[in-house]
């Protein structure tokens, strides 16, 4: 199958790796020095996958019309990307890999006479020199669109694509992009700090921050009618549960998925961008919860006090001390002694 993978970083390298040694042809984009070392010397895979070196056709936009297209840019060059490209790829299925909740959504306004679908992947891949991902987590990932059970080209794809990864066919693809928001919580710390996933969730204090993210935004997911979908171990019921949860209980969560992440480094890919000194998706991770929030009537104090601080170490050369960090959760609690009698927890005031 012709294959067009837009957006060959951690994620697109990685499946453009596969696909490729699966026997597809494949085409890539890519930017920059990236581009450059793809076109010289292809794409290098290693880690959990095993090695791989792939030479795939690539250019800053697709070239040949594709049966298949994998959009795996970062949230925030979703748009643009798609609409440079939508004139060669109109017309094909066109599977969005991305963080967020927006990236379908674009796809089908962009690509009107294609079928759109999303998928969500846990692999952790990366990818800090050009043309070389390493991959230290393996996992499945997760096909599917809108909030019921799978249709036929759903599982179609996942078949396709199982033959080179792993990937699954789900109900409820709404519900999983919300459960993996909460996953993607665990970008945002170890990014202001400058410390793996790992290190950050060893830390007590910095886990506890990480553990608020979260059950904020499960919270906010509740409030906007969302019934998460099942990832990773995590679904409905037990995001709940979670939710009700003392914050001291609460950080079993992270604790539970840095088990399962093993003891390779994890940058996270918010760290990742900043490390090749690009923009990071955090307005569409951590800034997602904020202005679901905000269409709920609610706060989202922690979520809002990481975003700032990303954006922060994006402006400057360097990594911010822990204690930037620990501090979001004691100015949260002043904010809430501070709020007027009779204002509904976590509701802004008007």
């Amino acid at each position: 199958m012709r294959i067009g993978i837009i957006g060959a970083g951690a994620l697109g390298g990685t499946f453009a790796a596969l696909l490729a040694r699966a026997g597809h042809d494949v085409e890539v984009t890519a930017r920059g020095a990236g581009l450059e070392a793809i076109r010289g010397g292809g794409i290098r895979l290693s880690g959990g996958y095993g090695d791989a070196h792939v030479h795939p056709a690539a250019g800053d936009r697709l070239t040949a019309r594709p049966d298949l297209v994998l959009v795996c840019t970062k949230a925030q060059d979703a748009e643009a990307a798609i609409a440079a490209n939508a004139d060669t790829v109109d017309g094909a299925t066109v599977v969005v890999v991305q963080n967020g909740l927006d990236g379908v959504a674009t796809a089908e306004r962009l690509l009107p006479r294609s079928t759109c679908l999303g998928m969500l992947s846990i692999i952790a891949a990366n990818y800090t020199e050009p043309g070389s991902v390493r991959v230290t987590t393996t996992a499945a990932s997760y096909l599917g669109r809108g909030d019921g059970e799978p249709d036929e080209e759903v599982r179609r794809m996942a078949a396709l694509l199982s033959e080179a990864v792993p990937v699954v066919a789900i109900p409820n693809f709404r519900g999983a992009q919300w459960t993996k928001l909460v996953v993607n919580m665990l970008n945002a710390v170890p990014a202001i700090v400058g410390r793996s996933v790992q290190d950050v969730v060893d830390d007590r204090a910095l886990r506890r921050v990480v553990a608020a993210s979260m059950r904020e935004t499960v919270r906010v997911g509740m409030a906007r009618g969302i019934r998460f979908g099942s990832l990773q171990g995590l679904g409905d019921r037990r995001l709940r549960f979670f939710a009700r949860l003392p914050l001291a209980l609460g950080q079993l969560l992270p604790w539970s998925m840095r088990v399962r992440m093993g003891d390779v480094p994890n940058l996270g890919s918010t760290q990742q961008s900043l490390r090749r000194g690009q923009p990071t998706e955090i307005d569409f991770l951590n800034g997602a919860v904020v202005r679901e929030a905000e269409a709920a009537g609610l706060d989202a104090p922690v979520n809002r006090a990481l975003v700032a601080l990303v954006h922060e170490v994006e402006r400057g050369d360097a990594p911010l001390p822990a204690d930037r960090v620990t501090a979001v959760l004691a100015a949260t609690r002043r904010s809430r002694r501070n709020r007027p009698a009779g204002a509904a927890p976590g509701r802004r005031r008007r």
